[in-house]
């Protein structure tokens, strides 16, 4: 029987924990750090941080873990993948070079500009005079992302020049040698693609669509994620396959082909824009909380599945094609403001599938502890039932947590 290790500690980690869980073959699942609501699931939280190679590669070997999977991107951004394999340990993700895709927008911009691939125009600034002159260039709305790893909160949009300036003029006043990338605004409609690549062969899971926005009708500052479902009927099956075909695989081409092969998970997130599909960003791990509502559709081995990628052996993954699966992420009311406050986590219906982020325990109750604290999951025929479902539950739960009410309503 295999042991299994993940590192990070939200409610991504927490299904990737359950999906190796249902693998007849996996007998225990670690998680480091975890939290403490994994262990409602029988999941063994790990108190080692996630960018403590030595201690994790000990942990490892200590335990005689047979695979290790990251779930988060800042570990590989840092070179986890690469530390685990110098010690010939068996780990799945992108090592340091490649974990650029996602560390670096600047990298990513030029990867995609070098090879073709359609994506928004973008430039890169490193003052406040050039990226006021970019962001005229494109006009407004216009679209900043910081350069480096920002816990999906690096990026913001700009209705107006007024709004861009203002924004601009304040971060290069607390960092003046800032770099951003801006880019054109991108119309369409949003959906993410997660692709587990190994040796010699690629597996797409079922798409994605999620809600950044804190507040109803995606008002509000942009966040880790508040939401999201899966399938996704809004794009057919030729759009997906012309995102597969003209930004998925050429993306995996163009890094092979520069000599920094990537391997792990790739997220894509696409803009069906009225000219075709684009990216929008790329991470190198399964997006939160996306996973929460893709991963439960395999219905086949997960833990034989990242073997063979890992091992270059023919894998045939099953994936569920009758219900949607949606999310609801509930916060500290303040996210994603800093707040202190700890807020009593409510016992949830059966009918809910829970994965917890931020938690403690006070007392023996469960407690919040962060911005995000869970995801809600349900699944039903349709996405409308899937929403009378999670509502129905949710708006019956007393309790002082916040959460959207409009997570996969169709406009």
């Amino acid at each position: 029987m295999a042991k299994v290790l993940i590192i990070g500690s939200g409610a991504r980690e927490h299904t990737i924990a359950q999906t190796f869980q249902r693998s007849p073959q996996v007998d225990e699942v670690f998680v480091a750090p975890g939290n403490y609501g994994m262990k409602t699931d029988g999941i063994s939280p790990v108190a080692i941080e996630t960018n403590d190679f030595p201690a994790l590669i000990k942990f490892a070997k200590d335990q005689q873990i047979d695979l290790t999977f990251v779930g988060n991107e800042a570990p590989l951004v840092a070179g986890a993948v690469d530390a685990f394999e110098a010690a010939g340990l068996a780990i799945f993700g992108p090592n340091q070079q490649a974990a650029k895709l996602e560390g670096s927008k600047a990298f990513m911009k030029k990867l995609l500009a070098d090879a073709n691939i359609p994506t928004a125009k973008a430039k890169t600034v490193t003052s406040l005079t050039d990226a006021k002159v970019v962001a005229d260039e494109f006009g407004y709305p216009v679209v900043v992302k910081t350069d480096a790893l920002a816990a999906g909160k690096g990026v913001s949009i700009h209705q107006t020049k007024v709004a861009a300036d203002e924004f601009l003029t304040n971060l290069y006043q607390k960092e003046p040698h800032a770099k951003l990338v801006i880019e054109e605004y991108l119309e369409g409609f949003e959906f993410s693609i997660f692709s587990l690549v190994g040796k010699d062969q690629v597996v797409h899971a079922p798409i994605a669509h999620d809600y950044k926005r804190r507040f109803e009708a995606d008002k509000g500052p942009n966040t880790g994620g508040m939401g999201s479902y899966s399938p996704v009927v809004q794009v057919s099956k030729q759009n997906l396959e012309l995102a597969l075909n003209q930004l998925v695989m050429p993306t995996l081409d163009a890094m092979k082909k520069q000599g920094t092969p990537f391997y792990g998970v790739l997220y894509t997130g696409v803009m069906l824009t009225k000219s075709g599909p684009k990216v929008i960003e790329f991470n190198v791990r399964f997006g939160d909380p996306e996973t929460q509502v893709v991963l439960p559709q395999l219905q086949s081995d997960f833990y034989t599945l990242i073997q063979g990628l890992l091992n270059g052996k023919l894998v045939q993954p099953v994936w569920q094609n009758t219900d949607t699966y949606l999310g609801v992420v509930l916060v500290n009311p303040n996210y994603p403001a800093p707040n202190h406050q700890l807020y009593p986590v409510p016992s949830f219906s059966d009918n809910l599938v829970v994965n917890y982020a931020s938690i403690k325990s006070e007392a023996n109750q469960m407690m919040s502890d962060g911005g995000r604290v869970l995801t809600t999951v349900v699944h039903a025929p349709t996405l409308d039932l899937a929403r009378q479902k999670i509502y129905s539950i949710l708006d019956q739960t007393k309790m002082g947590l916040a959460y959207r009410n409009d997570i996969g309503k169709l406009n």
